[in-house]
């Protein structure tokens, strides 16, 4: 793929080019009669009592974390506002889960410079929804798991 199409980290494409992917995937998804789970993890932290949304630097190093847990198959992209998505390919909601679990427990290795909070939702084609803006509002507005990160006050991301 092009590296027009893709973050400095080769893992993470652009919202445009994650917009094509997703729905070229949920075109094969339907003729295969085969389900796709798209999951999206908001990431912020807390700032004078508020969540406030954390800068670009933080969804791509969220994005390095999590895109070595994954399938070579999935794909990993973000929104405009920085929300990172994940394409399961060939996923259903219950497996994606498990998913969700493995990436939380990884991120939990992690030493964060401050607490960040994500907020993971997920929704499934066929079951939740079937074009790619329904499949995105469903999992943003159905959040499973609220996880917190521990501040240590280190380097970013740096692994223990």
């Amino acid at each position: 793929m092009s590296s027009s199409f893709r973050e400095k980290d080769p893992a993470l494409l652009t919202p445009g080019a994650f917009a094509v992917v997703l729905d070229s995937e949920l075109k094969r998804a339907a003729r295969a009669q085969n389900y796709l789970t798209l999951i999206t993890l908001e990431a912020s932290r807390d700032w004078q009592g508020k969540a406030v949304p954390v800068d670009r630097g933080i969804v791509q190093e969220v994005a390095q974390i999590i895109s070595r847990e994954i399938r070579d198959t999935d794909v990993i992209g973000h929104t405009d506002e920085g929300v990172l998505t994940v394409m399961l390919l060939d996923a259903d909601f219950e497996h994606s889960r498990w998913v969700v679990d493995r990436l939380l427990s990884i991120m939990a290795d992690y030493e964060l410079p401050a607490t960040l909070r994500i907020t993971v939702g997920a929704a499934c084609c066929p079951t939740n929804a079937v074009d790619a803006a329904s499949l995105k509002r469903e999992a943003m507005s159905h959040p499973i798991v609220n996880w917190r990160g521990k501040s240590t006050g280190g380097a970013p991301f740096s692994n223990n």
